[in-house]
């Protein structure tokens, strides 16, 4: 019998091709929702979605016309859209992070934040407005709570898609919206295989298989938690840095000298 909260509710989740996102989704078809998962990766996704019974609805849901599109089409095919999952992500990292090109920081800004801001300002209005609410969470990443080394776009990013969540949390949470962000540290997904010297830094505190953060996510339910970590110990890192940031940043800077000496 699947989550009381999840049974029979439309739920989209963009980045639903693989990984974490392809996790939540076949969580939610198995816990009762009906789901469309997005990506913009089409062959893969539908394969994805006929593997576990969910609506592929292929794009690019970081534009503002694919995430109008998206939302049209999956409130079509759902009749209402009661959760939805901005899942998608991107890493732009280049072996010199502070000589990113401004149209790579563009892409990430569009993927990892504007993607989230155009959906809220579509989707909250009228979960206020209908009187029935909605859920609406975020995947960041540990990166948005603490900083990620080597990666200043991606810690930037994830920073601004924890801000804006938890900004949507304290506007609309007494409005019957539900806001969590999702904060893993390393996951086993294409992204951490790409991350170079830094994977084992990454993987420091057990790399997850992408189905323990949706383990995670059912797990927060039970509260409707804002922060959903699935490495708890992110929690403790989270306390310490807000405890004495120049300790904190102290220690992320020795971390830094030893990838240093990993790249050289």
């Amino acid at each position: 019998m699947g989550h009381p909260k999840l049974q029979g509710q439309g739920a989209v989740v963009t980045g639903g091709a693989g990984g974490i996102g392809r996790a939540l989704a076949s969580r939610l078809v198995a816990e009762g929702a009906r789901v469309v998962v997005n990506d913009v990766d089409a062959d893969r996704l539908a394969a994805t979605a006929e593997e576990i019974g969910a609506i592929a609805v292929p794009g690019d849901a970081s534009s503002a016309e694919g995430v109008e599109t998206l939302i049209a089409t999956a409130t079509h095919a759902l009749g209402r859209i009661d959760l939805y999952f901005a899942n998608a992500g991107i890493d732009r990292t280049t072996p010199d992070p502070l000589q990113l090109p401004d149209a790579e920081w563009e892409r990430m800004i569009d993927v990892n934040v504007m993607a989230h801001i155009r959906a809220a300002r579509t989707l909250v209005p009228s979960w206020v407005e209908d009187g029935r609410g909605g859920r609406f969470v975020v995947t960041a990443s540990a990166a948005g709570l603490l900083t990620m080394i080597g990666a200043a776009a991606y810690s930037t990013t994830k920073h601004a898609a924890v801000g804006f969540a938890e900004w949507l949390s304290v506007t609309y949470g007494d409005r019957g919206v539900v806001v969590q962000a999702i904060c893993p540290q390393g996951v086993q997904t294409a992204m951490l295989d790409q991350a170079g010297p830094l994977k084992d830094l990454l993987s420091h505190d057990d790399a997850l298989d992408p189905t323990a953060v949706a383990d995670a996510w059912i797990s927060s339910l039970d509260d409707d938690r804002f922060l959903v970590l699935p490495h708890p110990e992110v929690g403790g890192y989270y306390r310490t840095r807000a405890a004495d940031t120049d300790q904190w940043i102290a220690g992320m800077r020795r971390l830094q000298a030893k990838v240093d000496r990993l790249e050289g």
